[in-house]
């Protein structure tokens, strides 16, 4: 894919305010469908494509779940950046049946998770999330301010979260009380969990990290 359309489709997702672990996703999809025909994707007929999700799913393998994210960032591309319309799903089939339902971990499970993590940002981070019932790109993208600890509020502003939906959820008193630990030791600025730069927030790939580090601790 040319830089131009790149920024092209970078820049309408930024406008439309996509998360930076959707615009992510998109592009990394499109990169991997130029670069199966080693040819810009604005230049690739139905039949290319649907070619392409046929290999990734009998040749590579790939999980429906991780197809369908493909899907939805080349039918986005085509239709918004190469103003193609698209018909079908490009030969993608509807989701298996029998789809196992997510592992759910007990009280006791999360208490010996969250005591596995000794480095106090990660920590306060996957307490937020376990606490007040956020998605990693909620909690990311958390800033100070969204904290609303008056105690005629006790709540948590989440900006712009699934769906580009503002909403609000829980905040409980034990977990205000671990956030104010993290605030005296960290004093965050711009970012409830900034990344290394403190202009930014924690990205999603360092979250999961986290998260799958303490899950290999054993019990």
């Amino acid at each position: 894919m040319s830089s131009d359309l790149r920024t092209q489709l970078i820049d309408r997702m930024t406008l439309y305010g996509f998360s930076e672990h959707t615009k992510k996703g998109y592009v990394t999809g499109i990169k991997g469908l130029a670069k199966f025909y080693n040819q810009s994707p604005d230049k690739l007929t139905d039949d290319q494509v649907r070619d392409y999700f046929r290999h990734l799913l009998t040749e590579r393998k790939l999980a429906w779940s991780s197809c369908k994210n493909y899907l939805s960032g080349i039918t986005y591309f085509y239709r918004h950046i190469c103003d193609r319309e698209v018909d079908d799903r490009f030969g993608l089939p509807p989701r298996p049946r029998g789809r196992k339902l997510p592992a759910v971990l007990s009280m006791e499970e999360v208490a010996h998770l969250l005591s596995c993590v000794k480095n106090l940002k990660h920590r306060v981070l996957l307490k937020t999330m376990y606490s007040a019932g956020l998605r990693v790109g909620e909690v990311i993208c958390l800033k100070p301010e969204h904290i609303e600890s008056d105690p005629s509020r006790m709540v948590i502003r989440v900006a712009q979260g699934k769906g580009r939906k503002d909403r609000y959820t829980v905040l409980s008193e034990k977990l205000l009380g671990e956030l104010r630990e993290y605030w005296r030791k960290y004093s965050p600025a711009s970012w409830l969990f900034p990344g290394r730069k403190a202009d930014s927030h924690l990205t999603y790939a360092s979250a999961r990290k986290a998260f799958d580090v303490a899950k290999k601790k054993p019990v």
